[in-house]
């Protein structure tokens, strides 16, 4: 299955999937599971998608300082669309990717929000994977449930292919980046009025 590498811990992705067993998957799962994940009006007149990773400490401050004003004067307000990708830069953060997109859409944001918000415990921690199970649990997801979303390889696959299709449309090189109604790429973390103020141009 041909896709360019990407480089993370000096692993590539091919070889990083290689090295990862199969398991069955459910084609409904995996077609839920990399369906878009987004919050506020499908009819909002302005739509920002982030490409985020989940070990970013960048895309972890955005989410933890910026992102509830966003919502709350932004988002809540209908006047912004507001969608998540994942553009995984390691093998962690894959995985962590696999395992908030694996839970129910109404869990997702939750989650996304307990993992961001606590990164620093299961990024840093000597074995990282065990400390993302035990944040799993802490979501009601069994031991068997984990192991199944990390063995669950075309939603891996799904999850590369969507970073690449990143790569590909907006050239994306680094997170978090957000692309706004299909037309402005604005990269890196910022705070809320600087975000805001560069939403201005689309009627915020």
């Amino acid at each position: 299955m041909p896709r360019r590498r990407f480089v993370a811990m000096g692993v590539g992705a091919s070889a990083l999937l290689a090295a990862m067993p199969n398991a069955l998957a459910s084609d409904d799962l995996v077609e839920r599971a990399l369906s878009p994940r987004f919050v506020g009006s499908n009819d909002a007149p302005i739509r920002v998608a982030e490409y985020y990773s989940m070990t970013c400490g960048h895309c972890a401050d955005f989410h933890n300082n910026t992102f509830p004003k966003v919502k709350a004067k932004l988002i809540d307000e209908g006047i912004v669309r507001f969608e998540m990708r994942p553009f995984p830069l390691d093998g962690l953060a894959l995985r962590a990717h696999a395992l908030v997109r694996a839970v129910p859409e109404t869990k997702f944001f939750p989650l996304v929000k307990m993992l961001l918000a606590r990164q620093p415990v299961w990024v840093r921690a000597a074995d990282p994977v065990a400390e993302l199970q035990k944040m799993a649990k802490l979501a009601g997801i069994s031991a068997d449930d984990f192991n199944d979303i990390m063995r669950n390889r075309p939603l891996l696959e799904g999850i590369v292919d969507l970073r690449q299709k990143g790569m590909d449309d907006w050239k994306i090189a680094s997170t978090p980046s957000f692309v706004v109604n299909d037309d402005l790429l604005i990269p890196g973390n910022k705070d809320y009025d600087e975000f805001a103020e560069q939403l201005s141009a689309f009627g915020a």
